[in-house]
């Protein structure tokens, strides 16, 4: 697949000239159209999206869809689901879809081989579930695990930890899943200290079982239940999944206690493999499989509706027009909703890991602005924090708002005033506060003219910040699978439409492998390629430790 290059397209020189014109609307002026909400809405599933608050009209969002038409989306999205290596710096397919596919569709796109694996890995998941919610599953000294410990780092983390944060209503009582990625041996410590080795599984979650955090957080918690249990066979302790077996097994862990991950699979994308355990054993592996169960409707639509109707890909070329014509680069992703609280750090990965890129296929560079910088906190305390920015700097910050109509707490006035937060906070980021306005204000609380020069500039609030309003009806494990396919989606989306790879890391790589490096340095070896700043620091650590 070889598609028009953006400085070639006929649309994206379209698109920038527009994007000079409509940088002087008012999205409030929008809205003189009485059905603009219903025109600039969506619903999929139990998910609705109201994008009318961003500043685009149909004639941007045609162009924006004839953009995509010739560069050859439809075919890019058959592509992926049809298992073609659309990754093409490291020669994979990018499959993690398929994890959630019924076993029909498995069969069309895998080999009999992947199938039967994808089934005993299932299996394995379910059993293992079973076994601890059941009290089955003992540790060295007889005793039922009551403590699971996922071990992992990026991909091999965020997701589960997100999603068991989201649902935490659906949690079973039997056993508790900590999770740590965090090299800091602080992080470690204070994990352990509420651990009991006698009854705790150690759960290693790394496909090449090489990720230098995870082993040395592994080894250590290796180290842990060793010294409580010095006479004992510890194996029944440890579970990993990865994809080498053999390392996995030379750490000391039985080979039923291996479950597998795939090449096409990528890190930031492995939840709804057997990376998902942790999760799985938190929610019960029914409510996992009800995860899946809403990832691929959301799967279903993406590949089936039409571009005008089709949320990943309606909030994918909005997002491009806000980051890549409008020079909006920032967007912050603000969950009104407790259980939703760590998404903005998750889909922080996900967005800027895929698309933080700045060449395309050719390796050439890309003639627009990408990925954006995303941020965000949960609502109500961002609006006591960062959002004064968003109100009152010179930066526009498009804003992804999601809220849930219902709440999972008893305490009804407290879900009915965070919605109300919610919803004003869109309205006053684009109604903003006009100069006559503040004035009138400090007027009518019988403020002195006087005063009322000096303060009114600064109740100044430009608006025009547009935003999209993600509502679910309730958060369920069904709602969440929708909602974290629709940012993959939208994601990859963006990706096909920059012409960059997605789902490579190559400046992940690099950490890494200096990472190495410095550790040989700090263990006596030589390293003259190093700056005088960085030996400058390896000194003065090695002085302290001294």
């Amino acid at each position: 697949m070889s598609p028009l290059s953006v400085v070639q397209s006929e649309q994206v020189l379209a698109l920038q000239a527009m994007a000079k014109q409509y940088q002087q609307n008012s999205i409030s002026d929008y809205f003189n159209n009485k059905d603009r909400f219903e025109q600039f809405s969506l619903n999929c599933g139990n998910l609705f999206v109201d994008y009318s608050k961003q500043n685009v009209d149909e004639v941007v969002l045609q162009r924006l869809n004839a953009w995509a038409e010739e560069i050859g989306l439809k075919r890019a999205i058959t592509s992926m689901f049809a298992g073609d290596k659309i990754n093409h710096t490291e020669a994979r397919a990018v499959l993690h879809t398929v994890l959630r596919a019924p076993k029909e569709i498995q069969a069309t796109i895998l080999t009999p081989t992947e199938c039967a694996e994808i089934d005993q890995a299932n299996k394995q998941m379910q059993s293992l579930c079973s076994r601890l919610h059941k009290g089955e599953y003992l540790g060295a000294t007889g005793k039922a695990i009551t403590d699971v410990i996922a071990i992992g780092i990026g991909g091999s983390y965020y997701g589960g930890k997100v999603a068991q944060e989201a649902l935490k209503p659906f949690h079973q009582r039997t056993v508790k899943v900590h999770y740590l990625a965090n090299i800091d041996g602080g992080a470690i410590a204070e994990k352990l200290a509420m651990l009991n080795p006698e009854t705790t599984l150690v759960l290693i979650i790394s496909k090449t079982f090489s990720t230098q955090e995870t082993l040395l957080n592994a080894q250590s918690a290796k180290s842990w239940i060793e010294s409580y249990l010095p006479n004992y066979d510890i194996t029944n302790h440890f579970v990993a999944v990865s994809s080498n077996v053999e390392k996995a097994l030379s750490f000391g862990i039985k080979s039923e206690n291996i479950l597998p991950m795939w090449d096409w699979v990528g890190g930031r994308f492995s939840l709804w493999s057997a990376v998902g355990l942790p999760l799985a054993i938190a929610i019960g592996y029914e409510n996992f499989q009800q995860l899946k169960s809403g990832a691929y409707e959301m799967d279903q639509h993406f590949q089936s509706a039409q571009f005008s109707d089709n949320m990943p890909i309606i909030m994918a070329l909005i997002g491009i027009w806000n980051a890549s014509f409008l020079g909006h680069k920032s967007l912050a992703i603000l969950p009104y909703d407790h259980s939703l609280r760590a998404l903005p750090g998750y889909l922080q990965q996900v967005d800027m890991e895929s698309n933080g890129k700045r060449v395309d296929h050719a390796g050439d560079e890309i003639a627009l602005a990408t990925a954006p910088i995303v941020f965000g906190q949960e609502g109500t305390n961002g609006q006591h924090a960062f959002m004064q920015l968003m109100h009152q700097s010179n930066d526009i910050v498009p804003a992804d708002f999601i809220v849930s109509l219902t709440s999972n707490s008893d305490y009804h006035h407290h879900h009915t005033m965070l919605v109300a937060n919610c919803f004003a906070q869109s309205e006053a980021l684009m109604v903003g506060k006009p100069l006559a306005q503040a004035k009138q204000e400090l007027t009518a609380q019988g403020i002195e003219n006087e005063d009322v020069e000096r303060i009114a500039p600064h109740k100044v609030m430009p608006g025009n910040s547009p935003s999209n309003t993600l509502v679910i009806e309730s958060l369920t494990p069904k709602t969440l699978g929708s909602l974290l396919a629709l940012y993959e989606h939208k994601i990859f989306v963006q990706g096909i439409m920059w012409q960059l790879n997605s789902f490579d890391q190559w400046g992940v790589e690099l950490g890494k492998e200096l990472g190495t490096s410095i550790l040989a340095v700090m263990g006596g070896e030589d390293n003259d390629s190093l700056s005088s700043s960085t030996q400058g620091l390896i000194d003065k650590y090695l002085m302290k430790r001294s």
